[in-house]
């Protein structure tokens, strides 16, 4: 295998050095001017004539050389202004000067993630798909992985809150949680290094505000070689920077949930040369589920600064994030029927689509801290983040075609993962005989000290209560880019550090199934208040521990571009990333007889404490490194179509999820192999953009290799992952409109299916758990009114049934369901917005713990839906 590397690295190589060879012929000169609607120079704009072509220098000149005398079709464009073409006749040394038009809706159709150098979507050899703010308000998002449900080919279960959703491409699977194969960026820069943290997924940190620009997401391509940890794809969210003076004053209130929220928006140019933006938002309320309490409470600012230079611009940016969200897990759910064809419903009590296990009840957790302290958690923290950035980028052209970007941020985290588990429902009868007892009693509520009915439901519930003591990271990402002709050539070096310092301080409780603030249960003496463990016995202890790892990440990377004609281009990458894991880790060990809450009597929970095994903390030392590569064409049929097809591999570094399991050594080294995870892929698209519509499509195949664990209950808790995984499908994104009506949609077929598995066998073959054939979005809506200033529209999302688990016993049907939006302006600048999410209130369940169902009876399972029917009301000032 290390051979083949070699050989690829060598070959790529080759191929760049053959590529940067070509250029040069012919005569006459065309050369000139490129400036905007004041005069002022346009820096870096793309000025091509035939298959030539440049960019404008600092003082906004270009020149083309080599081109035949006679007519010469001249095409200028630049990010944030309308694309100029004109034809041009030549002769010797010819000048054509050309103004530039803004045109900020052209934005949407410029890629710049992803990729080394800007391009529309229609020279751009991935696929790419971008949201604006418009979309992002029609559709209402309650978080911010529900934008995803906009993209083709992304699979996001948003069903976790604000936060802590599981995202996937093009059928790479969800083995656990997070986002492992994709990175979330916020202007060019990952939130995170790794995607799927263990309570610290990449999305917990990034919130959707009016400062948002748009999101730009890409599927495979050339992820792989810009980023590191990213050969899925990369979803970046790109921030307004006040180039156009104006801002937004918005205020949302939920008309059937507790929420109210402001968000306020406002940039300017100061001089001709300085510009800033700034703004944010604040919300509180119970959120979209019946909490019992305040479960979202916090908020956000950010502001940048941008400088610009006759041959360039530096850019400076800050960013606040201080909010607490409410993080659902999965909930008590009836299932009938059979395996195949089941039947899902609410259980008595509680209601799938409305409520959770969180309660008034239940907010106050004693622990023992990682270090041995008494540490007192509240459950209202729910996922938690603090997040202080600050960052800048900066872009030169240093003349005869050098231009230089560099982009860096540094990131401070910290914060808290609250929330509750159920590990086991079961009747109060047999609970209670699981203790001794002759039944179960009111710890807490209006019932409480009273008996607790054998016949009613119980839960046995684990805090999921994590200390995010510190996610600190730092990146910076050089690139040095010379024009030869017609080669672009990229030279670039990234760098990065990763903190990954966090403690699990997990105990048990009994609870009552109920959805409007459920009490405690004690089981006698063996009970206090409703806790019965310090730890999680249920599971072995297993999830009383503290990690304090930092990764230290290299990667130099190369890329050439080659207009190998005026329709024609073809690009090849590649990236060496390396990386060095150093720190310390302790898991669990058992106290006897601990006085935890300082009663100076040994409560029953007391007698075996779990507590961190600072004793014993164990090394982490490995090193990593893989080679990740891509080649990719790309030709213009016609101004309005394209095709294009890449072939890719990338990889993806294993973190935190690499530790405490058999994958890990005493000694801190990670078995061979397993440091880090790699993803092939192949796809071949068909891009259209007319007048009035779009349409693209892109063929995918895509092969996986996987280390990782998840949440599997028994005596051990844990549940190691070890396989392989192939898929290929189809993307297919489009819109239409005619008139005053649009339509937009997207839908993805995706064929996936584990292709071996090391630790078990069984499932080979066998389709990945929660992985769908077809997954949707389609949103029709209207324009009406004297000055089509009124917006009338719904969106269909669903998706095909899917497997629970990877045994592939119990379906989890499809769904569809409905969000009906209506915009009115009711006066200049001054709006109003009515979005009903799942208005028919639809059941879809996304996630569930259990494999399997004893058929023709009723069954309670642990699962996740997406939310019921949630209604806003916005009103909004734009000026």
């Amino acid at each position: 295998m290390k051979k083949i590397t070699n050989l690829l690295q060598k070959s790529l190589l080759l191929a760049m050095l053959l590529l940067v060879s070509q250029a040069f012929a012919q005569s006459g000169v065309l050369s000139g001017k490129v400036t905007d609607a004041k005069g002022n120079a346009v820096v870096g704009a793309n000025v091509a004539a035939g298959s030539k072509s440049t960019t404008t220098n600092e003082s906004g000149a270009y020149s083309i050389g080599g081109l035949a005398d006679g007519a010469t079709s001249v095409t200028v464009s630049f990010i944030g202004y309308k694309t100029i073409k004109k034809e041009v006749s030549v002769k010797g040394n010819t000048t054509a000067d050309f103004q530039m038009e803004d045109d900020s809706k052209s934005l949407d159709e410029v890629v710049v993630t992803g990729v080394v150098r800007q391009r529309t979507k229609l020279q751009s050899s991935v696929s790419v798909s971008s949201v604006n703010t418009a979309q992002i308000e029609q559709a209402a998002p309650r978080s911010t992985a529900e934008i995803f449900r906009s993209i083709a080919g992304i699979k996001a279960e948003p069903t976790g809150g604000e936060g802590n959703a599981n995202i996937t491409v093009r059928g790479i699977p969800i083995a656990s949680g997070g986002a492992k194969f994709l990175q979330l960026h916020e202007d060019g820069l990952p939130v995170m290094q790794f995607g799927d943290v263990a309570f610290g997924n990449a999305d917990i940190f990034v919130r959707n505000d009016q400062t948002l620009a748009r999101v730009e997401a890409i599927r495979g391509g050339s992820a792989s070689t810009v980023a590191s940890n990213s050969p899925a794809g990369i979803i970046n969210f790109i921030s307004k920077d006040g180039k156009k003076e104006g801002g937004t004053l918005m205020q949302q209130v939920g008309l059937d949930f507790g929420q109210t929220r402001t968000d306020f928006e406002y940039g300017s140019p100061l001089t001709e040369t300085l510009r800033f933006h700034v703004g944010g938002f604040y919300r509180q309320g119970e959120g979209p589920r019946n909490a019992g309490y305040t479960a979202n409470l916090g908020g956000q600012f950010k502001a940048n600064l941008t400088k610009e230079f006759k041959n360039g611009y530096v850019r400076l940016y800050v960013k606040y994030l201080n909010d607490k969200s409410i993080g659902y897990l999965p909930m008590p759910v009836k299932v009938s029927g059979t395996n195949a064809s089941p039947n899902w419903s609410s259980v008595s009590g509680f209601d799938i689509l409305h409520d959770t296990p969180h309660s008034a009840y239940m907010l106050d957790n004693l622990t023992i801290g990682a270090d041995g302290e008494r540490r007192r958690s509240n459950m209202a923290d729910g996922m938690h983040p603090i997040n202080t950035s600050f960052g800048a980028e900066m872009s030169f052209d240093l003349g005869d075609d050098w231009k230089i970007e560099n982009r860096f941020r540094q990131n401070f985290i910290k914060g808290r993962f609250e929330s509750l588990f159920p590990a086991e429902i079961s009747t109060g009868g047999a609970l209670a005989s699981a203790f001794g007892v002759a039944n179960l009693t009111y710890a807490n509520g209006p019932s409480a000290g009273g008996n607790f009915s054998n016949n009613a439901l119980a839960m046995r519930i684990h805090t999921f209560d994590t200390e995010i003591n510190n996610f600190n990271n730092f990146t910076n990402d050089m690139k040095l880019s010379k024009k030869f002709g017609d080669v672009d050539v990229t030279f670039g070096y990234y760098r990065a550090f990763q903190n990954i310092n966090m403690s699990w301080l997990w105990n048990s409780y009994l609870m009552e199934v109920k959805g409007d603030n459920a009490a405690l249960l004690n089981a006698g003496s063996a009970t206090s208040n409703g806790l019965y463990a310090y730890g999680v016995p249920l599971w072995g202890n297993c999830c009383t521990r503290n990690y304090d790892a930092n990764y230290d990440i290299t990667a130099p990377y190369a890329a050439v571009q080659w207009k190998a004609s005026e329709k024609l281009t073809v690009d090849a990458s590649v990236r060496f990333d390396s990386g060095k894991a150093r720190g310390t880790y302790a898991g669990a060990t058992q106290a006897a007889n601990l006085d935890v809450n300082n009663n100076g009597v040994i409560d029953g929970p007391e007698v075996s404490v779990s507590v961190v095994d600072n004793a014993n903390r164990k090394p982490i030392n490995y090193d990593y490194d893989y080679t990740s590569y891509s080649l990719g064409l790309n030709y213009l049929m016609n101004e309005n179509q394209s095709v294009f097809g890449r072939y890719s591999r990338g990889g993806r570094a294993n973190a935190d999820r690499l530790l405490f399991g058999p994958n890990i050594l005493n000694s801190g080294a990670a078995i061979n192999g397993l440091s880090a995870d790699m993803v092939d892929q192949a796809e071949i698209g068909f891009k259209r953009k007319g007048e009035n519509h779009t349409f693209y499509a892109t063929a995918f195949y895509s092969k996986v290799s996987e280390q990782n664990w998840d949440f599997g209950g028994g005596a051990g808790g844990i549940r190691q992952i070890q396989r392989e995984y192939n898929a290929m499908g189809l993307e297919l994104e489009g819109s239409y409109r005619v008139s005053d009506f649009n339509i937009m949609g997207n839908v993805t077929y995706t064929k996936a299916k584990i292709a071996s598995d090391a630790l078990n066998p069984s499932v080979e073959g066998n389709r990945p758990r929660r992985q769908a054939d077809f997954i949707y979005n389609i949103v029709p809506s209207y324009k009406f009114g004297g000055k089509k200033q009124h917006n009338v529209g719904f969106s269909v999302i669903g998706t095909t049934k899917a497997y629970a688990q990877d045994n592939n016993q119990l379906v989890m049907p499809g769904y569809a369901y409905v969000n009906p939006f209506v915009s009115v302006e009711l006066t200049k600048g001054l709006s109003a917005t009515l979005n009903v999410n799942n208005v028919f209130d639809t059941i879809g369940i996304t996630e569930v713990e259990e494999g399997s169902i004893t058929e023709n009876q009723d069954n309670i399972l642990r699962a996740r839906s997406i939310n019921g029917r949630t209604t806003t009301l916005t009103i909004a000032y734009r000026f």
